[in-house]
């Protein structure tokens, strides 16, 4: 399937619904995605996963750093492109497909930069399902995939190769280089063979995101309810249609971390008729009654990680990432379930709310909208 301009607005706008808030800059991404293939060497072709010959290098191509920052700091397709160049030269050999290492926002549609550059194809899939904000909350790392080499690249022309022991250890050392390029960095990590990627990848989420973003599209168009078109994709639930009344937002140690805090519509009959508190870092997290920290408890839980949060807005259904939200918007809060490998002990382990300091335990999104329907 070869990418074109309407794929590219639909992948766009259905990954920054998966990513949760998180991922990158959907905007500016998309700019530089339809600019790339428009000067590609050849037609940029989508590729299912089960296509990926056993014996292919394939790599990740990604951006890391704070949202907040790349808004001000853009990326540009030079610097992806001397992080993927490197890592060649790490491997000794030419890579032969790239895909995104998270499906959300402008990281869905890097690989698309580097893959018109080069003359491969990309992958349809992704190793989170979703968006995450650490390096090693990737399927690769549950199936105990080395993390290493890792290349990071700025937009100075700056090159930096780790050789981290784990994922754990690259998350460390890459947020910390980040930092210091600015914020905000290319970066291609998990290299691996064919065989690997279709072991562990999570398939079809770049298809499912030209779904959901034409679903939006189609829904606008004639005047139907574009949030209810995203539900019928991914499942889930309508959490509160309100407006935000408060928000925190802070960028510092490679992240935008805070919260915000949705009031309820007086019109609607939403399962939630309470304020709402989400909290983030660079991805919405976690969803409880009340309006504030101090309120989180495992009886008035909505939602939380892995399970996926996303806020779209009332009148259109377009998603809003954690660095573009603003006090007054008028929002939809859904949250809709991840995929079951996140939902492993090890999974739970590795991104579940315990591991960013929540002192709650995770309850599925159908298990929690059971309950809180009955107490209406």
């Amino acid at each position: 399937m070869i990418i074109t301009d309407q794929m590219i607005d639909d992948i766009a706008l259905g990954a920054t619904v998966l990513g949760t808030g998180g991922g990158g800059d959907p905007y500016s991404g998309t700019l530089m995605a339809k600019v790339a293939i428009a000067n590609a060497v050849k037609p940029v072709e989508l590729i299912p996963l089960e296509s990926v010959e056993d014996d292919w290098v394939v790599v990740p191509s990604s951006m890391i750093g704070a949202p907040t920052v790349a808004i001000e700091k853009l990326n540009s397709q030079n610097q992806m492109l001397v992080a993927f160049e490197v890592m060649e030269k790490e491997m000794d050999c030419q890579i032969a497909a790239t895909f995104p290492i998270e499906v959300g926002g402008g990281n869905s549609l890097i690989p698309i930069l580097v893959a018109a550059s080069k003359g491969i194809p990309v992958i349809d899939c992704d190793a989170m399902g979703r968006a995450f904000p650490e390096s090693q909350m990737v399927t690769f790392y549950l199936d105990g995939l080395p993390s290493a080499p890792n290349t990071l690249a700025d937009e100075k022309g700056n090159v930096v190769t780790l050789q981290p022991i784990d994922g754990l250890w690259a998350e460390q050392f890459a947020r910390a280089i980040t930092e210091k390029m600015g914020g905000s960095a290319a970066i291609c990590d998990y290299p691996m063979r064919g065989v690997e990627v279709k072991r562990s990848a999570l398939g079809a989420t770049l298809s499912k995101s030209i779904q959901i973003g034409k679903a939006i599209r189609e829904a606008n168009a004639n005047g139907q309810d574009a949030t209810q078109a995203v539900l019928d994709i991914v499942g889930g639930v309508r959490i509160v249609s309100g407006k935000i009344i408060d928000i925190e937002r802070n960028t510092g140690g490679g992240f935008v971390t805070g919260s915000v805090v949705i009031a309820p519509l007086k019109a609607t009959s939403e399962a939630s008729q309470e304020c709402v508190c989400v909290h983030f870092q660079n991805e919405l997290l976690l969803a409880h009654k009340g309006e504030s920290a101090a309120d989180i408890n495992n009886d008035n839980m909505l939602a939380s990680t892995p399970d996926l949060i996303s806020i779209l807005d009332h009148e259109t259904g377009h998603p809003i990432t954690t660095d573009q939200l603003c006090y007054g918007q008028r929002v939809d809060l859904i949250a809709y379930p991840c995929d079951e490998k996140w939902r492993t002990p090890k999974g739970i382990e590795v991104v579940g709310p315990g591991y960013f300091g929540y002192q709650v335990s995770y309850t599925p999104i159908e298990k929690l909208a059971i309950k809180h329907a009955g107490e209406e």
